[in-house]
């Protein structure tokens, strides 16, 4: 089976390593592409369904899916194995990505003072600000990964135009629902926090509800359009379920 550095073949991927004396890592690539994160996905949901004996957690990055065991219950060596045998399974880089997946379309707000990064985001990225705003529109883009803060979805991939860097300095603080934006990929940010990523867009799509019984509310392989609304539409979806984003289910 092979993969690449952030491509399909190269020699050398996927790539099994440990972690710690309970845990297996299996990359995909070294750096991000859709196929590599597509194996991720796929592969991870093969796990979950074929888990190898004393599988205690299964999750993903961006390219890459983590497995912890229990050691007490199981052979490192024995692990290593059905890892190795699900791999040479199937061609992961071209597998069908999981069922139940869901596609949202979410009211968002580019520019002006609620996110007030967009002009200079379109800049960096050589295009009018009309023509960032119909890109972005125009954008579905697939949740590669959950990480940093509680619900936080890193989005991908964006057109080539959007390869800019993160900011050399840090925003103090952007609100919850903020959408970031660098080396072309977007952060829909769960909580407020501090970032470098540019805010281009906001959003009321409430990512993390500790109270609920799912409490993030994206997964892995879901995927986003951002419908474009005017400060007035966003504040007046304030009470609406999900700030006014809605799903569907994918096939």
């Amino acid at each position: 089976m092979t993969g690449g550095t952030g491509d399909r073949g190269a020699a050398g991927w996927p790539r099994v390593r440990t972690v710690g004396v309970d845990g297996f890592l299996v990359s995909f690539a070294d750096s991000l592409s859709e196929p590599a994160n597509r194996a991720a996905l796929a592969f991870l949901d093969a796990l979950e369904r074929e888990a190898p004996e004393g599988t205690e957690e299964t999750s993903t990055s961006l390219v890459s899916t983590y497995l912890r065991f229990d050691p007490t219950a199981v052979a490192h060596d024995a692990v290593r194995a059905a890892l190795a045998a699900l791999l040479a399974s199937r061609d992961w880089y071209a597998a069908p990505l999981p069922g139940g997946r869901r596609l949202w379309h979410v009211p968002t707000v580019f520019g002006t003072d609620l996110a007030p990064q967009f002009d200079e985001a379109a800049a960096a990225a050589g295009l009018s600000p009309e023509a960032a705003l119909e890109s972005l529109t125009t954008a579905r883009v697939r949740v590669q990964t959950i990480g940093f803060a509680p619900g936080q979805p890193y989005l991908g991939e964006l057109p080539a135009d959007w390869d800019i860097p993160r900011q050399t300095q840090l925003t103090e603080k952007v609100p919850a629902g903020a959408l970031g934006l660098a080396i072309r990929q977007m952060v829909l940010f769960s909580v407020p926090t501090p970032t470098g990523w540019r805010h281009v867009g906001q959003t009321g799509f409430p990512l993390f509800r500790p109270e609920a019984e799912t409490p993030f509310v994206l997964r892995p392989g879901d995927e986003l359009c951002f419908e474009a609304v005017t400060p007035e539409k966003l504040a007046a979806l304030d009470e609406a379920p999900m700030g006014g984003a809605r799903s569907e289910v994918l096939a």
